[in-house]
């Protein structure tokens, strides 16, 4: 196919916002960044305007003895009979009957994205909680409060209520939560001494509160966000080790070449290349011993990773909206109540589900990738296993074996989440999403994939150790050089494969931080 250079242009035109990120990509980053350790939360004039109108909407409904759902009503399929004639006992009933999650928690930042999400959705009053209310728990979350999650138990329908029903318990001085920082080390405290520590009392929420801080999608959102941005910064990480390899080697640069990638439009193809370009600035002649079209793992990085990109974009706006909503139920809006069911978290299990895709795929390139550099048929001439002495010595053969089991597993575990639901609550709840499932059995195996990516870095920079090549100074590839020395004899490589993997992640986020 040919193309004349005034449609090239019209192309290249078409496509000159797409510098670092495909779409704003930040906007996921910001609802993680707003939820920092430093933030804080605050209400506005206009937000305690919308609370106080969404309170008295609500208020007048009760007042012409409307029924409402969990106030004068039980909860589920118990909304048949009367409530409690006390709200702070149904409220303390509500979170403590749900208090059943089990499994390891939460991880403390995932905790505290969650609460952030789960506040900023009452501020926009149709929650119907008491501005009061807001401000206890905002406060407590200003001063790091942080409940221990455990992460199993909710089926993500109505929203996340078994997790979120321990974070509740948690400020009414019940349960335990995290003392200390990411720096120096954390342990769990009892809920009653952290708040005794911090001179507060507990907050004890009546039944409308109650039911707002447990009814929504916010702990799986809270999930899929994090990992949103770990596979992200991984196609970015394997985008530049892609580049790398190619540069190394010696392949033919065309596959990276801008043009191709325009022709085809792809934005996510468009971006990747230019991130492996990055990787190939430095001259390096082309060896005549490559063949003409490389294997797939090679030659179609940018269409491979670039659609990683693409259906992320893609995710990314539903994500966004998630946040940016009420996920509650009943909801007031311009003085009408409304029962419906803002809280099923489909939306995010899709995500979940798709983003366990998009992670094998990386995990997967980046497995083809290191077979290819153990390889002596397509590296280069290299030793098998990349050990100078084959035989008496194994290389790296292990680590191999390793990441081919990490990529089966996150095979095995990435089966959706969504083909998973089972009806439960006397039948109420008989079309359930399972996002939190979906997005925590995620967590595990993005883990596994950064562990493939460490694994392909080892491999890289014993071929450079090899090769002899030395590389810039500053860089990544210079650090692994200085970090890793060549494998001189055989030795156990787990501790070496992780810290590999956590150096390549944060040369990853730092490019990405200053390509915004």
């Amino acid at each position: 196919m040919s193309i004349s250079l005034d449609i090239y242009n019209q192309i290249k035109q078409m496509n000159i916002t797409i510098n670092n990120r495909v779409s704003n990509k930040s906007s996921v980053a910001c609802l993680i960044d707003n939820a920092g350790w430093n933030a804080k939360l605050s209400l506005s004039f206009q937000q305690r305007q919308q609370m106080e109108k969404g309170l008295k909407g609500l208020s007048q409904k009760l007042a012409t003895g409307q029924k409402v759902y969990g106030i004068t009503q039980g909860f589920g399929p118990l909304v048949q009979f009367d409530a409690s004639s006390s709200s702070f006992d149904q409220g303390m009933g509500l979170i403590s009957h749900l208090a059943a999650g089990q499994g390891k928690p939460l991880a403390q930042d995932v905790t505290r994205l969650m609460l952030w999400l789960r506040l900023q959705g009452m501020t926009h009053g149709h929650s119907a909680v008491s501005p009061d209310s807001w401000i206890k728990l905002a406060e407590l979350w200003n001063r790091g409060f942080t409940p221990v999650v455990p992460q199993d138990g909710s089926i993500s329908a109505s929203g996340d209520l078994v997790p979120l029903a321990h974070a509740a318990l948690a400020f009414a001085g019940i349960g335990e939560v995290w003392s200390g920082s990411a720096n120096s080390g954390w342990t769990r405290i009892p809920a009653k001494k952290a708040l005794s520590d911090l001179n507060v009392e507990p907050v004890i929420l009546p039944a409308r509160e109650a039911l707002a801080f447990v009814n929504g999608t916010t702990v799986s959102l809270a999930v899929a966000c994090r990992n949103y941005q770990s596979i992200y910064t991984m196609a970015r990480a394997l985008a530049a080790i892609s580049g790398r390899i190619a540069y190394l080697l010696g392949v033919n640069y065309e596959p990276y070449t801008e043009k191709i990638s325009l022709v085809r439009g792809q934005p996510g193809q468009i971006l990747a290349a230019k991130w492996i370009r990055a990787e190939l600035m430095k001259k390096r002649q082309v060896k005549e011993s490559r063949p003409l079209q490389e294997p797939y793992s090679l030659r179609c990085t940018p269409q491979i990773i670039g659609t990683v990109i693409d259906h992320l974009s893609l995710q990314e706006s539903i994500l966004v909206n998630e946040a940016q909503g009420c996920t509650d139920n009943p909801v007031i809006v311009d003085g009408e109540l409304l029962h419906g069911g803002n809280f099923h978290a489909l939306e995010v299990a899709l995500c979940s589900d798709q983003q366990a895709l998009c992670l094998h795929q990386l995990a997967f390139l980046a497995e083809r990738q290191l077979a290819k550099l153990l390889n002596p048929e397509y590296n280069g001439g290299k030793p098998p296993m990349l050990t100078d002495n084959p035989g008496p010595k194994s290389g790296l053969a292990g680590v191999q074996i390793a990441a081919t089991s990490f990529v089966s597993k996150i095979r095995q575990l990435s089966y959706p989440a969504t083909l998973t639901p089972l009806p439960t609550n006397l039948g109420n709840q008989d079309h359930v999403p399972m996002a939190l499932n979906s997005a925590n059995v995620l967590s595990e195996t993005i883990q596994l994939a950064w562990l493939v990516i460490g694994s392909l870095g080892l491999a890289l920079n014993q071929w450079t150790h090899l090769e002899q090549a030395g590389s810039t100074p500053g860089t990544v590839w210079q650090e692994l050089q200085t970090k890793f020395q060549p494998l001189e004899t055989d030795l156990p490589l787990a501790e070496d494969v992780r810290q590999a993997a956590e150096l390549i992640e944060t040369a990853a986020s730092y490019w990405l931080s200053n390509e915004n």
